[in-house]
């Protein structure tokens, strides 16, 4: 998924309100991005922080920024827009890139199902189960290599657990799969200390039949792609 306009530098001077985040460009002036990422950010939102912003001159829009990206300044980046992983991810799933999801030729983004909700990805093929897929872009890191989820408390991500099981007590396949925004990434974890009530969902979700999934992102300021499997451990 390339970015639609070409990315510009700046430096962070504060995230806030959430979605907000205000920036010094190069030639000095001060702006304010749209930040679209609900969670906690952590580690990921230090003031002096090396960031990339993408433009637009779109009228409908008050913000003429979005942050899209953390520069690690050591070869690195995190993608810190949460609704990039689902475009990514429906790409490479459309032109079978995904090998372990690759035999399935039908796929459907945002279907309802359960009580209230759309699972990601809803993908189907002759003779086989349905297989939902329900994604979670994961950005967090506080041990080098490591990534984990969430950064603060989901209560809408254990839903999503509680209904991924209950489609597997319905007789289809259910994929929990975590799309790591963070090209330092090794291997991937659960955040236990920071959502204890997700990892209790997580590992019922896992006894009863979820199937998990991790998968690294190749990020640079022109573009993010799906990348290679990562192991996901429950234990770091």
């Amino acid at each position: 998924m390339r970015f639609s306009t070409p990315l510009v530098p700046a430096v962070l001077i504060r995230r806030y309100k959430r979605f907000l985040a205000d920036a010094r460009l190069e030639d000095g002036t001060e702006i304010t991005a749209h930040c679209a990422n609900p969670g906690s950010m952590l580690g990921l939102k230090e003031p002096g922080m090396k960031i990339w912003l993408e433009p637009n001159d779109d009228p409908k829009k008050k913000l003429k920024f979005g942050w899209r990206l953390v520069d690690h300044e050591n070869g690195h980046f995190t993608g810190v827009d949460t609704s990039v992983p689902n475009r990514a991810l429906k790409s490479a799933l459309l032109a079978h890139k995904v090998a372990a999801l690759a035999d399935y030729p039908m796929v459907r983004p945002e279907v309802k199902y359960g009580e209230n909700s759309r699972i990601d990805f809803l993908l189907t093929a002759e003779g086989k189960p349905d297989l939902y897929v329900e994604v979670k872009s994961v950005t967090l890191s506080r041990q080098e290599g490591l990534a984990e989820f969430p950064d603060s408390v989901t209560a809408r991500g254990t839903k999503h657990l509680t209904e991924l099981q209950n489609m597997v007590a319905e007789g289809h396949r259910a994929i929990m799969l975590y799309l790591v925004q963070r090209t330092d990434a090794e291997r991937v974890t659960l955040a236990d200390d920071i959502d204890p009530t997700y990892a209790a969902a997580f590992d019922a979700a896992i006894a009863a039949g979820v199937e998990v999934m991790a998968i690294g992102c190749n990020i640079t300021p022109e573009a993010i792609t799906v990348g290679d499997p990562l192991p996901f451990t429950r234990k770091p």
